[in-house]
């Protein structure tokens, strides 16, 4: 009777060291798993917020470009016909300096992708060319650059749609 007590309690014992083995091996393995998939979660969320930050500091500077234009447009109907050339002139300078802050943000864009959105972005900063072309022409006398100044507006804000509709296919895919 005291051998077949020894080798059950032996098999029991050892059933108790292997099925703890295998149960702390899983453990390890489920949190192993655990800590990864939260360290995905994480790395998404940060992607998803600096592309959110980009986003938005783009369309910011598309609005504030867009309201310049407004600008120049106004000048240019309402203003006096001596003081125009000198109003033109500061709206050119300020157009420079917008534009120049658009074409950093595009590149940030750029930078943090996706390809879909950065496209859109490039869309975007070229759709300023026919702005800033008809301001130069207005500033030079040409009678008809007001009228290509105004047509420029609908694909700018074209531009800006498309490019908020990729921003927003991007964010949440990611």
């Amino acid at each position: 009777m005291a051998d077949s007590t020894f080798w059950i309690a032996a098999l029991t014992g050892g059933t108790a060291v292997v099925a703890s083995w295998v149960t702390s091996r899983g453990n390890t393995r489920a949190a192993r798993i655990q800590a990864d998939t939260a360290a995905l979660a994480q790395r998404a969320e940060r992607l998803r917020d600096s592309r959110r930050t980009a986003y938005l500091d783009l369309i910011e500077q598309a609005h504030g470009i867009g309201e310049l234009y407004w600008e120049v447009s106004a000048a240019d109907r309402t203003g006096e016909a001596r003081r125009r050339p000198e109003a033109l002139h500061e709206l050119a300078e300020r157009e420079r300096d917008e534009y120049g802050k658009l074409r950093r943000c595009v590149r940030v864009v750029e930078l943090e992708g996706p390809a879909a959105v950065a496209t859109a972005a490039n869309a975007l900063q070229k759709a300023t060319g026919p702005f800033h072309r008809a301001l130069s022409a207005m500033r030079s006398g040409d009678a008809e650059a007001a009228g290509r100044f105004d047509s420029a507006y609908r694909p700018f804000w074209q531009a800006l749609t498309e490019f908020v509709d990729a921003a927003r296919t991007a964010l949440h895919e990611v």
